[in-house]
């Protein structure tokens, strides 16, 4: 079995979710009929609903179940917009990280390109953390026409945790609704929806050990959104579609599970991440750290840049040898492309290509650990060896890493 160390990607399903999974498939009925077998899909939904809302310190109202993250983040994002610049044409504005998952980066952009939003992106420093005096300076130039803020809880690649209640406080100074993309941080730290005075928070069902497919959005009882897609209105006339209760109802098994285990899980985790780090710095003393230190990071999350190689590289011969890693930036048309995250952390393209993300979860023991800090020291060998393929598509530098590692004549 392969060592697998990225967890941000996807996480396997708990017990508990898998048992629910196979509980809810072997039975029928949609969430919406009237009959026995609707009522019962309903009491899913709705116990679901309920146990969801007690994880993430909402009220169940405030549950709005999507098909996953993306979904929560696009009704989010383009409902806030639409809403508040329909109230009043002014409010065009929106403010950004330069670090959001792709989900609310490439929305914020469509609504720049298609439907006149006006966007600052709010930069961040070296660690990641956005800079608050950017928010407020932007927030207080002109306030009335800002739509909305949109920042995530932590960051996907890094790790780093963003001081979420200032930015709240910040904005909702200047009568700002906020949006927070939650994916990572649900399940890893503890979140509290009401607590937080969001009013839009995204969160996701296999980040957790829950299905893929099924996520949702907290949103504020009295915040107005706009539709993004229509049909029968099933969540508070916001989000049309049948409801899902055969992903529903392990989502809100895998919520319960990881929230009731949180501190012990955090502990544990944690230790494991802090051990791997200790090893790489120990074995390759040239690799570098990157995101916030310390408690500022998620517990699970260990990202470095390697001098010398291409990420891409170094994650096919650590796959080789049965570790699974991630190097966290987008590859697109096959081009190697640095991460906007660590460009946005003030890194050349030359250093941000060298990165490499190690991520824990449920399933992680101190083997897996072990198993990486065996396997990395010559697969960073090899991966120097083999260059910075600048010019190389993605699919070309894995064959050529492969061929190298393997002794291989494919």
């Amino acid at each position: 079995m392969p060592v697998y160390l990225d967890h941000a990607a996807t996480t396997p399903l708990s017990a508990e979710a898998l048992a629910a999974l196979t509980r809810e498939l072997a039975r029928t009925g949609n969430p919406s009929s009237l009959h026995g077998s609707g009522r019962r899909a309903r009491r899913s939904v709705e116990d679901a609903r309920e146990t969801i809302a007690a994880a993430a310190g909402a009220h169940p109202s405030e549950v709005i179940f999507t098909s996953g993250g993306t979904e929560a983040d696009n009704l989010a994002v383009k409902g806030l917009f639409w809403s508040r610049s329909g109230e009043d044409s002014s409010r065009r504005r929106i403010l950004c990280s330069a670090i959001e998952h792709p989900a609310v980066l490439d929305t914020v952009e469509w609504l720049e390109r298609h439907e006149g939003a006006v966007v600052t992106w709010l930069p961040v420093d070296a660690d990641g953390v956005v800079d608050l005096e950017v928010l407020r300076s932007e927030l207080a130039r002109d306030p009335g026409t800002v739509a909305l803020v949109t920042v995530m809880w932590a960051n996907n690649e890094v790790g780093t945790i963003q001081p979420v209640h200032r930015i709240v406080d910040l904005a909702h100074a200047a009568g700002v609704p906020v949006h927070s993309d939650a994916v990572q941080a649900f399940g890893s730290l503890p979140i509290d929806f009401k607590a937080s005075g969001l009013d839009a928070m995204s969160i996701s069902g296999h980040k957790i050990g829950g299905p893929v497919g099924v996520g949702a959005l907290l949103l504020g009882r009295a915040v107005k959104l706009t539709p993004v897609q229509h049909g029968g209105g099933q969540e508070r006339d916001v989000r049309s579609g049948t409801l899902d209760a055969a992903s529903i109802a392990p989502f809100a098994a895998a919520a319960q599970t990881v929230t009731a285990n949180l501190p012990a899980e955090t502990a544990r985790i944690s230790e494991l991440r802090d051990s791997l780090i200790e090893g790489v710095r120990a074995n390759i003393p040239e690799a570098v750290l990157r995101g916030a230190p310390g408690e500022g990071r998620l517990p699970g999350n260990a990202h470095f840049t390697f001098p010398g190689c291409e990420g891409d590289s170094l994650l096919f011969l650590l796959d080789l040898a049965g570790v699974e890693s991630s190097t966290g930036s987008a590859c697109t048309a096959g081009v190697p492309r640095p991460s906007h995250v660590l460009l946005a952390m003030g890194l050349d393209e030359e250093t941000a290509r060298g990165a490499q993300r190690f991520t824990l979860g449920h399933a992680s023991t101190p083997a897996d650990v072990d198993a990486l800090l065996a396997a990395l020291p010559n697969a960073y060998e090899r991966a120097q060896q083999a260059g910075m393929a600048g010019r190389e598509s993605s699919i070309q530098t894995a064959g050529t890493v492969a061929r190298h590692a393997s002794g291989s004549s494919i």
